[in-house]
């Protein structure tokens, strides 16, 4: 099968033939029509102190796809050959206090496909039937289906706290910022401002219906708070981005006993007033990944009962181009000025 192969620990991929994968017992072989380029492939790609520090090459990156199963493991129960689905990328352990009391999400022996096993950018993948999710709605397309993984980890975001009637910011308007727009619309946010630096970004959330896109570099939050009418501050904050002024410029612009919700991760350490969190009672909560279920139950009820959200998430995705034109994809999502870049791995 041809896949984006990382022969060994230093910068790049190639596209290359490699054997296919063997599916186990327990496991779900799965034809890979569409993948996302994650920032994690980023990383992976230019081989950083990130990727040094966790990955082992030689490694087939790729955790956000969809597909079509071909094969299944003679233990295999529920899922058929034939079936659409996307993947679950964390892989847990099943037996640890979180997986035990049904907190997989938390795991601590995590394996991440893509990441620690071999992954999506190939033609065929192979997966844990637990961690295989069968799209029944056939309005889910290729394209969104392919993006199940980030747009899990808005909507695992978005929804940590109550957002009914709740003023929301939210911090970098990359493809899950973006998401996290049409979700917080969604479960009913007054008002909704979101922050970047880049232009096409920020017009892009204007299109997703944000109340106010705010470019840093030109206006400061507490501006925002007046353009909006609003006087106290917010109450939810979405920290989307990672970047080190973020989060404090959040936490002076949240209303006392305000809650953040942090999924950007920084590469660094950050600053912040903590006298303020204290004495103004704020709530921050670290998210990573998706609630294994309950999150993907969320999405695919969300997409399938609402058609605004349901455009406004499959909008998201601004690039296709066939997988044969790998590097030029990595090259526009490197570039960080539109939405999720997507690779056809049906075009070869």
């Amino acid at each position: 099968m041809k896949a984006l192969y990382k022969s060994g620990p230093h910068a790049g991929f190639e596209l290359v033939d490699r054997p296919e994968p063997e599916t186990g017992a327990g496991d779900v072989k799965i034809r890979v029509m569409t993948t996302g380029i994650c920032g994690t492939d980023l990383h992976i790609q230019s081989w950083d102190a990130w990727a040094q520090g966790i990955i082992e090459a030689p490694l087939i990156a790729g955790h956000e796809f969809y597909g079509e199963v071909v094969e299944i493991g003679e233990d295999v129960r529920d899922v058929k050959v034939g079936d659409r689905v996307s993947g679950e990328g964390h892989i847990v352990c099943g037996i640890c206090r979180n997986c035990r009391a049904g907190r997989r999400q938390m795991c601590i022996h995590t394996v991440s496909v893509g990441v620690q096993r071999d992954g999506a950018f190939a033609e065929f993948v192979v997966i844990p039937e637990t961690n295989v999710w069968v799209h029944n709605d056939e309005s889910v397309t290729p394209e969104l289906g392919a993006i199940f993984d980030p747009f899990g980890n808005a909507v695992h975001t978005a929804l940590s706290f109550p957002l009914v009637g709740e003023d929301v910011l939210i911090t970098g308007a990359g493809p899950i910022g973006l998401m996290a727009i049409a979700v917080a619309r969604h479960a009913g946010a007054r008002k909704i401002a979101i922050t970047d630096v880049s232009a096409p970004r920020l017009e892009l959330a204007r299109q997703m219906g944000v109340d106010l896109a705010v470019d840093v570099s030109r206006m400061r939050v507490r501006d925002a708070q007046q353009e909006l009418g609003m006087r106290e501050g917010f109450d939810i904050g979405l920290e989307m981005s990672g970047h080190p002024t973020a989060l404090p410029e959040m936490i002076d612009n949240m209303n006392h006993g305000g809650r953040i919700a942090m999924l950007g991760l920084p590469s660094q350490s950050i600053d912040i007033d903590w006298g303020k969190v204290v004495t103004h009672m704020l709530t921050l909560k670290g998210i990573y990944g998706r609630e294994m279920f309950e999150t993907w139950y969320a999405m695919s009820a969300m997409l399938s009962s609402n058609p605004v959200l349901h455009r406004s998430i499959s909008a998201v995705v601004t690039d296709k181009l066939s997988a044969a034109d790998w590097e030029k994809g990595f090259e526009i999502a490197r570039n960080g000025t539109g939405g999720k870049v997507v690779l056809d791995w049906t075009e070869l």
